[in-house]
């Protein structure tokens, strides 16, 4: 087994992955670089929520390859900026053609990101928050090939209802169960993938 710091990112083709049909080179590069890859950047968890709402009712992919210009509209998703914007901030995302210009969804970036920053009175961060649901340890799931995986599994009820009762927004057990999944508190990777096993953390962005 290779270290997994070693392929962040690659295009090795000998490595086996989850699907080894199913990878143009945008997903290829999620796959290998971010999805089940446990992280504690707080930016990388904000951005990663926002992302994951704006998929309500979308592709993921679509949202995905939109990242550049949701990290360049969103001041690089640094939280106490977002907590600040103001209406006519908002205005202007809402006017920008490179995003997804949904009025809920955008407004919920926003207050997520106060509901963030509130946290900061019973927790270190957003990153301690979160990971507390695993007790601090990546949960490893074992599928095979063929099977299919449930779009909810624990903790995403748990997480969910708590973030709702702190008045999150765009937070429903589906999307953070796929949010859990994209920043590794969850692994999903079939057995057999490169990236099934506990893997380190990555603290970049």
């Amino acid at each position: 087994m290779p270290d997994h710091q070693d392929y962040i990112y690659s295009d090795d083709k000998k490595l086996k992955r989850c699907d080894e049909n199913s990878y143009d080179q945008m997903q290829l590069e999620y796959h290998d670089k971010y999805w089940g890859t446990p992280s504690k950047n707080v930016r990388r968890l904000f951005e990663f929520l926002s992302l994951s709402g704006m998929q309500a009712g979308l592709n993921w992919w679509m949202v995905w390859k939109k990242r550049d210009s949701f990290k360049f509209a969103f001041d690089d998703f640094e939280i106490k900026r977002v907590a600040n914007y103001s209406q006519d901030k908002i205005l202007e995302l809402l006017q920008n053609k490179l995003l997804i210009r949904n009025k809920a969804k955008i407004n919920s970036i926003v207050n997520n990101a106060q509901r963030i920053l509130l946290l900061e009175d019973e927790y270190a961060g957003f990153d301690e928050y979160l990971w507390q649901f695993v007790d601090n340890a990546q949960k490893v799931n074992f599928w095979h090939q063929n099977d299919i995986v449930p779009a909810v599994l624990d903790p995403a009820e748990e997480i969910s209802r708590d973030m709702i009762q702190r008045g999150f927004k765009f937070c429903g057990p589906t999307i953070i169960y796929a949010y859990i999944q994209s920043v590794g508190l969850v692994n999903d990777h079939r057995i057999g993938c490169f990236k099934h096993g506990n893997l380190k953390f990555d603290l970049s962005r």
